[in-house]
C-alpha cells in the first residue's frame, strides 16, 4: 500500500505509513483502521498532509491549497508598531511566527523551525537571514502557483529588501501574504 502523503510502499494492510506516519488509505479513500481517536490534535495531520494528498514528486513538500491552512491571521500594523515599541523585541518573535506559519503553509516536515532560523540568523550575523527570507517567499510563491496564481518573484523580493537593511518591509508583506492564506483568499 502506497502512503498518499510521502509516496513509501508499505506492506499491505499497515494502517499508517511506516515513514511518515499518515493514516493509509484502503481502495475505498477512507483511512485504513480509521482516524486516531478524538481526531488529529490542534495543528492538523501528522507531518503536515491531509490523508491521501499527493505530493507533486516523492519527498517533496505538500502545500495545502484550498484555504485551509491553520494559521492565525495578524495585524501588520500592530506588528509593527510592537516591533518599533519595543526596541525589535517583538520583531523577533513576529520573526518566528512568520517562520511557523509559512512553515504550515509548505506542509514541509523537516523545516527549520521559528526559534532554530532565529538561533541560525544570530549565529551567523545575520547571514542566514538573507537565506531565510529568498526561502519564505520561494514557499509563498509556490504555495500561490499551487493555488492557481500566476509565479511571483516574492523571493527576490524578500531577499533584496533584506540586503538593503528592510526585513521589516519584508515581515510586513510576509504577514500580509500569509493573512490572505488564512482568510481562504
Amino acid at each position: 500500500m502506497i502512503c498518499g502523503v510521502c509516496g513509501t510502499n508499505n506492506p499491505d494492510g499497515a494502517t499508517t505509513c511506516a515513514s511518515c506516519g499518515s493514516p493509509l488509505q484502503a481502495a475505498n479513500g477512507a483511512p485504513q483502521g480509521g482516524y486516531p481517536q478524538g481526531g488529529y490534535p490542534q495543528g492538523g495531520y501528522p507531518q503536515g498532509g491531509y490523508p491521501g494528498q499527493q505530493p507533486v514528486y516523492p519527498g517533496q513538500p505538500v502545500y495545502r491549497a484550498g484555504g485551509n491552512v491553520p494559521i492565525q491571521k495578524r495585524e501588520i500594523v500592530t506588528a509593527l508598531i510592537l516591533s518599533i515599541v519595543t526596541c525589535g523585541i517583538y520583531g523577533i518573535i513576529w520573526f518566528v511566527k512568520l517562520t511557523d506559519d509559512t512553515n504550515v503553509v509548505s506542509g514541509d516536515p523537516n523545516a527549520t523551525s521559528g526559534g532554530m532560523a532565529f538561533l541560525l540568523t544570530l549565529i551567523t550575523c545575520g547571514i542566514y537571514g538573507y537565506y531565510w527570507a529568498y526561502k519564505r517567499g520561494e514557499i509563498l510563491d509556490n504555495y500561490n502557483v499551487s493555488r492557481g496564481l500566476p509565479k511571483s518573484s516574492n523571493a527576490v523580493l524578500y531577499l533584496v529588501l533584506q540586503l538593503f537593511g528592510l526585513g521589516i518591509v519584508a515581515y510586513c508583506l510576509m504577514q500580509s501574504e500569509l493573512n490572505k492564506i488564512a482568510e481562504g483568499a
